[in-house]
């Protein structure tokens, strides 16, 4: 009997950060060692907030697939693929949609939230409102067991096994599993500013960050606001620079700069230094596969072309029978 089988994919809208690697990442090249495992390149699904300006789509694709090889993602263990390049998942988006209640897209959570969120774009469009339409094509395509997420991504995937569900009833059980969330706790990750790390606020730490970019974002970064002078103690749980501390540096070490930290025995600017050591010798394996991978494009496009091509004869099969169960 085969793996179960684990898909998740990101939209390629900008640089990867610290965030993406703790959040995602670690947990993807895990995944891996255990099922059989497809993540793809989310264009189509950068293309229902970007719609107006998709140039950079490309670029932040292939940087995006930099940094999943760079931080252990192996296309020997996991399929790798991209989106676009497989027409099937916009036929089996088409069809989902023509059996998907329009309530219930409008009933999910991060569609409301997001239109708060991103007033400056103009999400009034159909491709957004049926976004968790693709997701669902993206993720029964593949007949996944298993989709990695946040708590907060739950109500997406009870939607797919919602239009799954319907599916059958309409054209027969059997063809596609019910996919399951594979709930991933990982650590907080602050951006610069304290608020949670993402490029849109201009706090986040990128892979592709140099050792002096990461050393200079880390010496500007804000700390427990009620340590004002040097003298002053501070708070540790207060500290989005501690925070990353719980992530980077050794508990016995930790365990002194909190006690420094609380005494006012150490500066902020010290505390920061000890961090930015133990996060560039963390992010230095990384950084020599990362530099190793974007000067030999063409093998990054070849592993890209090899993983789509497996991807797509999934996608056939999957569709083939499809067809039969529609009469189509």
């Amino acid at each position: 009997m085969g793996r179960e089988r684990v898909l998740s994919g990101m939209r390629p809208s900008g640089r990867l950060h610290l965030g993406h690697l703790h959040g995602a990442l670690q947990n993807w090249k895990e995944l891996q060692e255990v099922y059989d495992c497809f993540y793809f390149v989310a264009d189509w699904h950068a293309l229902t907030s970007e719609y107006a300006d998709p140039s950079s789509i490309r670029e932040s694709a292939f940087d995006m697939v930099v940094d999943w090889l760079a931080s252990g993602i192996d296309p020997e263990k996991a399929t790798i693929f991209v989106q676009s390049q497989i027409i099937e998942h916009a036929e089996l988006h088409l069809l989902l949609s023509m059996i998907t209640p329009l309530g219930w897209l409008e009933r999910c959570p991060t569609y409301k939230e997001q239109l708060v969120e991103m007033k400056g774009k103009d999400l009034h469009t159909f491709g957004f409102l049926g976004y968790p339409v693709l997701q669902t094509a993206d993720i029964i395509m593949y007949r996944a067991d298993w989709v990695p997420v946040g708590v907060d991504q739950v109500p997406h995937l009870e939607l797919a096994r919602e239009i799954v569900r319907r599916f059958h009833n309409f054209y027969g059980e059997g063809i596609f599993p019910e996919p399951q969330p594979k709930l991933t706790e990982f650590p907080k990750i602050p951006g610069t500013d304290g608020r949670k790390m993402s490029k849109s606020y201009g706090n986040a730490i990128f892979l592709s960050d140099s050792e002096e970019e990461t050393e200079k974002k880390i010496l500007t970064m804000m700390t427990d606001p009620a340590r004002v002078r040097r003298t002053d103690p501070g708070d540790p749980e207060k500290c989005p620079v501690f925070a990353l501390h719980r992530v980077y540096t050794p508990a016995g070490e930790r365990d002194e700069l909190s006690k420094g930290c609380t005494t006012a025995g150490i500066g902020c600017v010290d505390c920061k230094r000890v961090l930015i050591g133990h996060l560039n010798a963390s992010l230095q394996p990384l950084r020599r596969r990362r530099i190793e991978l974007a000067s030999d494009p063409d093998r990054v496009q070849r592993l890209l072309r090899e993983g789509t091509a497996r991807a797509r004869e999934e996608a056939r099969r999957t569709m083939a029978e499809v067809r039969a169960a529609l009469g189509l």
